[in-house]
């Protein structure tokens, strides 16, 4: 198992000397700031890796941009809508220009509209630390009371639109803004940037959009550009929505099993495989992690290890990013899991023997405090969930583990 890091670019908090000290293998990153539906251009590719494998003073990092996380899919391509046959094209021309400088693994979403979604993004633990939360209720005023979504009380239950209700009308106007920049809160150095009327009109674009037909916008983009990665030796992998259940009445088609071997069925290439992410399908008590890794492991691509706690019953729920081998997902049967793919790739032959992972997200904890680097990706709180999975993967890999 490969180890990598995710960087956000020269503004990142956590920077190249962070990443060495922390003992990263490889780089995750992408051009963020490159409007979604243009064309990554070899130049900028270029000077991405170029900024990954310089230190501060100019001398070689040793690090290399090993995954791209992500080259975005527009929403003209999940809709079908304005120029997304063009965007067929672009990207088929990233993926060109990504392979020229040697990348091979490419991950994406197909969420509409939000990224990930969040309504605390320094909420406080245990332990007086923070962690990123997801709060029903708080998301239901957002959704009912701020946003003012046609039908939105009819998406709650009876219990959490009454909880809602009262949540809002004690909030302060300082809350009401928080929780509005939270939930529509993007990347840093992002190109675009959603204002709550960017929202509304997604929302009204996306209305009579099901997720049957938005199942088949995925598989009619997988048929665009799957074999052109194919042809050129490289990896899709498609993340998992986050959280994985419906918001804002839009649909999702990667929360589940049965979502990946939809799509992995309908455009059954060796490029077209999966980001298995812990954290975001580990959302739903239905998602055996293990399971799901040993099962679709030879289209696993890609590893995103975090783990959450799920506070309220059913789905949606109310969950919370807890510490790496402290969630609902058993991290260790997992990590063992993949072992075992990989034992099988290597006896198989392939070239993609190491599957690269990264210890995604973490808790703000010590120096990340007053760092404020991007919610989520703090330096100490990923390093121990690093260094906790460094201590899974030894210890199974460890002679002494072997069966008798």
């Amino acid at each position: 198992m490969r180890q990598t890091w995710r960087w956000f670019g020269p503004g990142d908090g956590v920077g190249i000397e962070d990443m060495l000290q922390a003992g990263v293998e490889g780089v995750v990153s992408a051009l963020h700031h490159v409007p979604t539906g243009a064309v990554w251009m070899p130049e900028a590719i270029r000077q991405r890796q170029d900024e990954i494998g310089a230190r501060r003073d100019g001398t070689a990092s040793g690090l290399a941009w090993e995954v791209v996380e992500s080259l975005p899919v527009s929403e003209d391509i999940k809709k079908q809508t304005g120029a997304y046959r063009a965007h067929y094209e672009t990207y088929r021309e990233s993926l060109r220009n990504l392979a020229a400088a040697g990348l091979e693994v490419v991950c994406y979403n197909f969420m509409p509209v939000l990224d990930w979604t969040r309504t605390d993004l320094a909420w406080r633990a245990h332990h007086n630390g923070t962690a990123m939360r997801f709060d029903l209720v708080d998301f239901a005023a957002f959704d009912i009371h701020i946003l003012k979504r046609r039908g939105a009380a009819e998406s709650f239950p009876e219990d959490v639109r009454e909880s809602a209700k009262r949540r809002f009308a004690e909030m302060s106007e300082a809350r009401k803004a928080q929780l509005m920049e939270n939930v529509v809160f993007g990347l840093p150095g992002a190109a675009e940037h959603l204002s709550m009327d960017d929202v509304r009109l997604h929302l009204e674009e996306y209305a009579q959009l099901s997720a049957e037909t938005l199942r088949k916008h995925l598989v009619d983009f997988l048929s665009e550009v799957a074999p052109e990665a194919e042809r050129l030796g490289m990896r899709l992998c498609c993340h998992p929505d986050d959280p994985p259940f419906p918001l804002l009445g839009l649909p999702r088609v990667v929360s589940t099993e049965a979502d990946y071997r939809a799509f992995l069925d309908a455009v059954d290439l060796p490029a077209n495989g999966v980001a298995l992410c812990s954290g975001s399908l580990g959302v739903r008590a239905d998602n055996d992690l293990p399971g799901m890794m040993a099962r679709l492991g030879d289209r696993v691509h890609f590893l995103h290890l975090r783990n959450v706690r799920r506070e309220t019953e059913g789905m949606p729920c109310s969950f919370h990013e807890s510490e790496h081998l402290a969630g609902e997902t058993d991290m260790v049967a997992l990590v063992k899991a993949a072992l075992d793919e990989e034992a099988r790739r290597r006896k198989a032959g392939r070239s993609d023997v190491s599957i690269p992972f990264r210890p995604d997200h973490g808790q703000d904890i010590l120096d990340d405090l007053t760092r404020k680097a991007q919610p989520g990706y703090p330096a100490i709180g990923r390093l121990k969930g690093l260094a906790e999975l460094r201590g899974v993967i030894a210890a199974l890999s460890h002679p002494v583990a072997a069966p008798a």
